[in-house]
């Protein structure tokens, strides 16, 4: 199972509601409990644009599995999303740095950030979901980089990030997690009757 985890809290009592309905849609979708990489794949190219996503999919489920046992149980599934929508601008951008941070050695490489870019463009120019943008996936790599990279180093720390991120308005645009862009939205908002 997920490690122990807090969920954000949150105003009023439909929180409670809203945990139980996103119980009960993860369980109608995953009776067992528990999500795998192939599962969750499916169902995240399905809500957003087919394989086009599949890449993106991937480093998404690797990121919500905060163990690393291959599945993603309903305790680190609903404590992202939660974080993700109710989190504070440096809870999201740590968990962004995860997503970008793929060998999870503290730092981000140019490749990484890359890989991560060249999944994402390719997932947004198939649904049309962002306004097209000038910049290619190595170009907008390469600008953060610049941006962020402040002891040029060739690596961005977890620090460079956050900061260079709460600092620059198109920079955390680019890196923040955006839950419009996945579709987390759909199966949360309508998981049916209680």
């Amino acid at each position: 199972m997920g490690q122990a985890a807090t969920l954000p809290c949150r105003r009023g009592g439909t929180y409670v509601m809203e945990l139980y309905q996103w119980f009960r849609k993860f369980i109608k979708e995953c009776p067992s409990g528990l999500i795998t990489l192939h599962e969750f794949r499916r169902h995240f190219c399905e809500g957003t644009v087919g394989t086009e996503s599949a890449e993106y999919a991937e480093q998404i489920f690797r990121t919500l599995d905060n163990n690393e046992d291959g599945v993603v149980d309903f305790r680190e599934y609903v404590t992202a999303i939660s974080m993700l929508v109710e989190g504070s601008p440096m809870e999201k951008l740590r968990w962004s740095f995860k997503l970008y941070d793929k060998d999870k050695d503290g730092a981000i490489t140019r490749s990484e950030m890359l890989e991560i870019m060249q999944a994402v463009y390719k997932m947004s120019v198939a649904a049309s979901i962002t306004q097209p943008n000038p910049l290619t996936a190595e170009e907008c790599t390469n600008r953060i980089f610049v941006r962020l990279d402040k002891d040029k180093n060739a690596v961005i720390t977890l620090d460079e990030f956050i900061e260079g991120a709460l600092d620059d308005e198109w920079i955390r645009e680019m890196l923040e997690c955006d839950l419009h862009t996945v579709k987390v939205e759909r199966p949360l908002k309508n998981p049916g009757p209680l």
